[in-house]
């Protein structure tokens, strides 16, 4: 029983680190916050997908003289999945377009963290409508996993 216990322990530790809180995903990445999102930069350009901004909130600190991990946001999306989305009710225009977070936390550790889509809590009859989410959520998820490893 001990040896299993162990075993199972020992693949916790190698299995990437996910939490989710209230739809906030969150997944542990091998790479420094700006390494992350370069990669997921370079992942969503590949997807044919359009980035908007990248923000450095501890540039915008140090502009105030005050320190901050490194942590950044990168903007991006596609028209094809947010239109879609803001038709089955505009609402979905406050959420969009997509945004993931890279940061690093007290220990050095880098995360890059998301609202996952299916949490916003819109509401619309339409069953399309909750295909089109699932699949943004679903390419979200994906982009964010290999720009982490």
């Amino acid at each position: 029983m001990f040896k299993k216990t162990i075993a199972v322990l020992s693949l916790a530790l190698l299995a990437p680190q996910v939490h989710a809180d209230a739809g906030l995903i969150t997944h542990s990445s091998a790479h420094s916050a700006k390494v992350s999102l370069d990669r997921l930069e370079a992942r969503a350009k590949e997807n044919e997908m359009t980035i908007f901004t990248r923000i450095d909130h501890a540039v915008g600190a140090k502009s105030i003289n005050q320190e901050l991990r490194p942590t950044e946001v990168l903007i991006f999306g596609h028209p094809k999945g947010g239109t879609m989305l803001m038709k089955c009710t505009q609402e979905f225009g406050v959420d969009l377009p997509m945004r993931v977070l890279a940061w690093e936390d007290e220990m050095g550790k880098t995360w890059l963290s998301y609202r996952d889509p299916a949490s916003l809590g819109h509401n619309y009859s339409n069953p399309m409508c909750g295909m089109a989410l699932k699949r943004m959520s679903s390419k979200l998820d994906e982009l964010v996993k290999s720009a982490a490893e």
